[in-house]
């Protein structure tokens, strides 16, 4: 029959050739529309030829690719339909009416690409299973699958099928292989790159015209070559091709995380070698690059790589080939002359900062023996003309030139040769300067992002002021709230509207637009303002047909069937189904149910005994009523009197592998003369009647795990149930199921919540689509809501956590993610298991969420304006964390005088008293409370402890006060000159234009000659000529002679005290220190190494505290080493000390060790690193700082004195936790942490927690402070008792004229 209807055809072709002028049947109509519904536009066309239908909105041909998701063209049986979603205001041009659109008609002519065969196009085709947005990886394959329905079916007239990437018709290549036939069209990419990213598009040709569906394919970088290197450039061509040269264009890549790209290494590779020589010896930063030097009639391919700090990238995909040869060599043969013309038209056709390429018009005529050119450069205006490519033969008009200086105007010229001789120069080109025309183009506009479907977001925004040759965009998005930035495509993206794919529903995400051109990236755009990914209204589509019609039961006047669910279900929950119904002799179908059926069960009414019926049914959701089935086949309506029970129904299969799945069906609905007692399933290999039965007694429960799989093989299956009367009807045959595990398949996975110590069982999708939803059972019957377990679910994982489990809680669990090529797994829960969990869980809620761990507990410290900070810090907090002060037994809030707050990022909890008093002594307390830890820490301030500190925030506030006004920032001193001038002088800071200086001698005041410079705060008073003349007031000769002879002898008791030189490690590198009892910089100190004086510097700082004076090494290397002294002078005699440091070096981790090492139950963990100290240091591991035995388990060993080495096996959770390594000699050491978390198989690999950073530690080996003499203390105590009397006795201090003077004695000692 299918040949009589090809014959029918071919005898009617006559009468369909007779032309006809396209003419519309159902013209368009106006609509109105609400802002962002969605609108659709049809109409009826008729005409011979096929008319050529086309959109047009105000003028513009409608290009779906434009505004991908809004435009949808489609064309079914002569009805053409333009579907907008998101219709908005911008849609139309006033308010809110409609555009006008259009049909243009055009001849149907021969198509540029190839048309169909003769008969191809009288085939009726419908697409079912459609490829959806899909996702792949550099160097990895992907097929894009469209399964069809083709009426007539016949093998050697497949449909004749075309594919599309961003609208340009592909061709089948090695990288693009094509298969139409076996019921579906298939494109396999079997070499990915990031230029086979884009809008892929599937055209068949029917009988109705055209169908079409497209999706998008993103391709991701690969794994860097280096950490931190960038992803390989693309879309490399080549262009302006001659005979020795090439110009290769390409575009960058995206760098989100990565560091800045500074240039592009360009490779080239004869055609048939597979040797690649790099072209450029030095980065280009531009992304193009003239290769010359090929050799004439060579066939060449190119690549790029581009280049960061980080390393080098991966190479690009070459380049098409491409073949040396001048597009002008043609007419190389006209004319007879010999010597050739000169060339013209000498300019530049590329300018970059890095090179100018020169191009010229070849002469003409140009003869017949082969031609070369000459070019000559001069500065522009000067005429010293200097020829340029001496060593090169050039054979092309094209010729790049890299040695221009910046700045400088040339001019060329060039000269045709021939071995008859060279023709006149040509004219000069117009004056050319070597600058960047351009650079990148300025950052995109407004970046506003809508929702779109459950986990795609709709993008779009606003193109930069400044364009420079744009080659498109790159979008970045992130989480909200993350700092880590994900690149949204990998392709340079041309339109300003992007569909943004594989998203985490539910979740929130910002967004960003750079700009690309040659030059690169430009800056990036405004943030979008963050979006919830969710679906938009109107999203859902109507679901596939149901199949697989069974009749269950029949009584005689009505029939009860089952049906099994679409296979798409649209976006939306499948809410209705609907049955018609026809005799089997009739074409006439009637309605079954005019009320929705819930349940894939319907039984039919009102049926005539003997008759036999056809079934079909449709399915429903939100979008509307789906496509019916196909019809069943014919069915008695006759009624069942067996004793045996009916068939059982709805076969299904879940967790697939490679040996093994699981059988699932539903009791059948004729029981029989008795209940079912079991059921026996039978097994038969695809295309075979030889059935096995699987079990040898009928099972009791409606799932059967099955076995013993062969892998790859495809098996069918059926189930019959037993009563007490015998064994009943065989069920239907089940769909063929091939025994092979979905690639990346998981099992679900048990264990314990570290944090809240629950239970739960994680399963992790390989595979998810935009309307999966994650299905628990327990024992193969779906968990509904219950209160003992919880199911939640985030991107592909989810989780079932058990609220308290016991032993109801036993039994095979399962999950199925719907909408998936059955992705399904279990895990049968064990009482051992459970108990073992239970005894893990314990543990945690006791050891880890009891108590809030604390780095520090509860302190204080005082700060500027006398207010008192109380403090505390945990090792780390959460969002929801809540606490409480609590002062002697009362609650303290925020409010006035008193600041609460907290850092969740640093732990730290703090409050502030700004008014510090006596009311304040008492204890305070901090209570903690983060999920279900529980914290607290106490500090007592009473009696000295709380003087201390009320005094110093006193000292503090009056400082703060004092500070406000003028005052002193170096107080009274003197100085003597060498004609025995005494030279008094101090600082005051703060000072006005109306402050004034005053000085006394006892009560009289003393006005200097000069007046003091008051804005320069500096004051001075020369005491000229202090003698012990009788003129001389005997007082202060006195008193000026007993000071200096008292601080003298105290500067030599100072002197004297000064300790050995001791070592300190620091972690800027080594620190020399000499403690005494008292320390200025007014002391005579002088540094030496191997005898010579040391000035501070970046490298050597020299400095001090009131304990000690130092010297920091910074960096020390072997220049460094050597005797080191310090000299002390106290005015009469110098004290020496030195410390040699020849071949001392402190112990330390020379390298090796990571911050953070995540690793797997069951594996092996090795932490070697090399250690380096002189002498050999000593190591010591340390795990949550207790030390670390060598034991089977855990290994220690220290070789050679160098390598230190801790080696865990088999390692387990209880191996987790922060170890760390002790390396120390006498001279110092190091002290380094290292975070291990393990994991389970199968569970998600946890985030690194880094510990603390290798810094040295900073403590010494030894700190010998001197101790004083009872002597030393005696004199030191005398000498201050009498200075102490005389400064009573001789200073005075005044304030006058409202705070504005202030005063202070000469005897008084400088603070430090």
């Amino acid at each position: 029959s299918q040949f009589r209807e090809l014959e029918n055809c071919v005898k009617t072709d006559v009468l369909e050739d007779i032309p006809k002028l396209p003419d519309f049947l159902v013209a368009l109509r106006p609509h109105t529309v609400w802002e962002k519904t969605p609108v659709k536009l049809f109409c009826t066309v008729q005409g011979n030829p096929r008319p050529i239908v086309k959109w047009y909105k105000g003028g513009v041909p409608v290009d779906p690719l434009t505004a991908p998701g809004k435009y949808k063209i489609e064309n079914k049986y002569g009805v053409h339909s333009l579907i907008i979603s998101r219709y908005g205001t911008n849609t139309t041009q006033q308010g809110c009416t409609c555009q006008m659109f259009f049909l243009h008609f055009a001849p149907n002519n021969p198509l540029p690409y190839n048309h169909p065969s003769q008969y191809s196009h009288k085939l009726e085709v419908s697409m079912l299973d459609r490829f959806s947005v899909s996702f792949g990886v550099e160097g990895g394959s992907i097929s894009l699958v469209c399964t069809l329905v083709v009426v007539p079916d016949l093998p050697n007239l497949p449909p004749l099928a075309q594919w599309y990437r961003d609208d340009k018709l592909l061709k089948p290549s090695k990288l693009a292989e094509m298969l139409v036939g076996g019921g579906a069209a298939r494109l396999t990419l079997p070499h990915l790159a990031k230029d086979d990213e884009g809008l892929y598009t599937l055209r068949i040709f029917t009988k109705d015209g055209t169908t079409e569906h497209s999706a998008y394919l993103f391709v991701s970088d690969a794994a860097p070559s280096a950490p931190g290197a960038p992803g390989a450039p693309l879309s490399v061509k080549a262009y302006d091709i001659n005979a020795d040269y090439v110009l290769v264009a390409w575009k960058p890549p995206n760098t989100v995380n990565e560091m800045a790209i500074t240039g592009y290494f360009v490779d080239r590779c004869e055609s048939g070698s597979d040797t690649w020589v790099q072209c450029n010896d030095a980065p280009v930063k531009v992304c193009k690059y003239p290769v010359h030097g090929l050799k004439v009639g060579h066939s060449y391919h190119f690549r790029v790589r581009a280049v960061n700090s980080a390393g080098i990238s991966r190479p690009s995909r070459k380049s098409d080939k491409v073949t040396a040869l001048d597009a002008a060599e043609s007419e190389r043969l006209q004319g007879y002359v010999t010597i050739p013309g000169e060339p013209t038209d000498v300019h530049a056709s590329e300018i970059f900062k890095s090179y100018v390429v020169l191009s010229w018009k070849p002469p003409s005529p140009r003869g017949r023996a082969p031609l070369w050119y000459v070019i000559e450069k001069c500065l522009a205006g000067t005429g010293a003309w200097q020829r340029i490519n001496t060593a090169v033969k050039l054979h092309s008009p094209r010729y790049p030139v890299f040695d221009l200086q910046d700045g400088q105007k040339y001019q060329f010229r060039v000269y045709s040769v021939n071995l008859y001789g060279s023709s006149e120069a040509s004219e000069p080109s117009e004056p050319i300067q070597k600058v960047d025309e351009d650079g990148v183009p300025s950052a995109p506009g407004q970046v506003v992002a809508t929702r779109n479907t459950k986990s795609s977001v709709f993008v779009q925004w606003d193109a930069p002021k400044y364009l420079k040759n744009l080659m498109g965009y790159y979008i970045d998005g992130r989480i909200a709230g993350s700092k880590e930035w994900f690149p949204c495509n990998h392709k340079p993206f041309k339109h300003t509207r992007f569909v943004v794919h594989g998203l985490i529903p539910g979740e929130s995400y910002t967004f960003r637009v750079q700009a690309v051109n040659v030059y690169g990236l430009s800056e990036e755009s405004q943030e979008s303002s963050s979006i919830t990914v969710e679906p938009a209204l109107g999203e859902s589509t109507t679901p596939s047909a149901p199949f697989g019609i069974t009749l269950l039961s029949c009584d005689g006047s009505s029939m009860t069937l089952a049906w099994k669910k679409p296979k798409h279900c649209g976006g939306s929950k499948v809410n209705a189904y609907y049955i018609d119904k026809r005799n089997a002799d009739s074409l006439v179908w009637k309605e079954v149910n005019l009320v929705a059926v819930t349940e894939r069960i319907c039984t039919v009414d009102n049926l005539t005994e003997g008759t036999f019926y056809e079934f079909k049914v449709q399915a429903a959701n939100m979008a509307g009523v789906g496509v019916p089935s196909a019809p069943s086949a014919p069915m008695k309506c006759e009624a069942w009197t067996m004793e045996e029970p009916g068939p059982a129904y709805d076969l299904s299969f879940s967790e697939v592998r490679c040996q093994s799945l699981v059988l699932l069906w539903k009791a059948p609905v004729y029981t029989g003369a008795s209940a079912v007692t079991g059921y026996l399933v039978d097994m038969a290999k695809k295309g075979s009647s030889e059935f096995v039965t699987l079990t040898q007694e009928a099972v009791n429960h409606r799932y059967l795990k099955v076995t013993g799989l062969k892998e790859g093989e495809t098996y069918v299956f059926r189930v019959r149930s037993v009563n007490a009367a015998g064994v009943g009807k065989p069920s239907k045959l089940s769909e063929p199921i091939c025994a092979k595990a979905l690639p990346g398949t998981q099992e679900i996975v048990a264990g314990v919540d570290e944090e809240t110590g629950d239970v739960f069982l994680s399963f992790e999708a390989c595979e998810i689509c935009e309307t999966s939803n994650f299905v628990w059972s327990k024992n193969y019957k779906a968990i509904g809501e219950c209160p003992r377990v919880a199911a939640t679910s985030k991107g592909r994982t989810s989780r079932l956590t058990f609220s308290s489990p016991d032993k109801d809680d036993l039994g095979a669990y399962s999950v199925v993610v719907t909408d998936t090529e059955g992705v399904s797994a279990s895990h049968t829960l064990t009482e051992d298991a459970l108990n073992t969990m239970l005894e893990i869980s314990f543990l945690c809620v006791v050891c880890f969420c009891a108590v809030v761990p604390l780095k520090h507990g509860l302190n204080y410290e005082v700060l500027e304006k006398g207010h008192v900070r109380f403090w505390l810090q945990a090792v780390k907090l959460s969002s929801s964390v809540s606490y409480r002060f609590i002062v002697n037994d009362k609650e303290v809030t925020s409010g006035e005088g008193i600041k609460i707050s907290h850092d969740v990022a640093t732990g730290v909890i703090q409050m502030t008293v700004d008014h510090f008093t006596r009311a304040n002594e008492g204890t305070y307390t901090v209570q903690i409370h983060d999920g279900k830890a529980k914290a607290q820490s106490s500090l007592v301030m009473v009696g000295d402890v709380f003087k201390a500190a009320l005094k110093e925030a006193e000292f503090q506030r009056k400082e703060h006060i004092r500070k406000q006004g003028p005052h002193f920032s170096e107080y009274l001193y003197f100085t003597v000159t060498e004609d025995c001038t005494v030279m008094l002088a101090c600082k005051v800071a703060n000072v006005k234009k109306e402050t004034s200086f005053h000085w006394y001698k006892e009560d009289d005041e003393i006005v200097p000659e000069t007046p003091p410079n008051v804005m320069s705060g500096a004051c001075a008073l020369p005491i000229p000529m202090v003698t012990t003349a009788a003129s001389t007031p005997k007082y202060i000769h006195y008193c000026i002679h007993l000071t200096l002879f008292i601080s003298h002898l105290f500067y030599m008791l100072l002197c004297a005290s000064a300790s050995e030189l001791v070592l300190q490690c620091t972690p800027e590198g080594i620190r020399l220190q000499c403690y005494m009892n008292y320390y200025t910089e007014e002391m005579k100190t002088v540094w030496k190494h191997k005898e010579s004086k040391i000035a501070s510097s970046e490298k050597m700082r020299i400095g001090g505290t009131a304990e000690m004076a130092w010297m920091q090494i910074c960096d020390p290397s072997d220049k460094e080493k050597g005797n080191y002294s310090i000299e002390i002078s106290d005015g009469v005699q110098t004290h020496t000390r030195s410390f040699d440091l020849s071949g001392q070096d402190r112990g330390r981790v020379v390298g090796g060790l990571p911050d953070v090492v995540t690793i797997m139950e069951a594996k092996s963990l090795s932490l070697t690193c090399t250690v380096w100290g002189e002498p050999t240091p000593e190591v010591t591991w340390f795990k949550n700082e207790q030390e670390v035995a060598s034991t089977e388990h855990t290994k220690v060993t220290f070789e050679g004195g160098k390598f230190a080495s801790l080696v865990i096996t088999k390692v387990t959770p209880e191996d987790s936790g922060k170890y760390s390594i002790n390396v120390r000699n006498k001279y110092g050491g190091e002290f380094v942490e290292i975070t291990v978390s393990v994991y389970k198989q199968g569970e998600q690999i946890p985030e690194p927690k880094l510990g603390h950073p290798k810094t040295p530690a900073a403590t010494p080996v030894s700190t010998p402070v001197p101790r004083e003499t009872r002597a030393v203390r005696q004199v030191v105590t005398n000498l201050q008792v009498r200075q102490t009397y005389l400064e009573k006795k001789i200073s005075k201090k005044e304030n006058k004229a409202n705070g504005k003077m202030i005063t202070q004695t000469v005897c008084r000692k400088r603070p430090d």
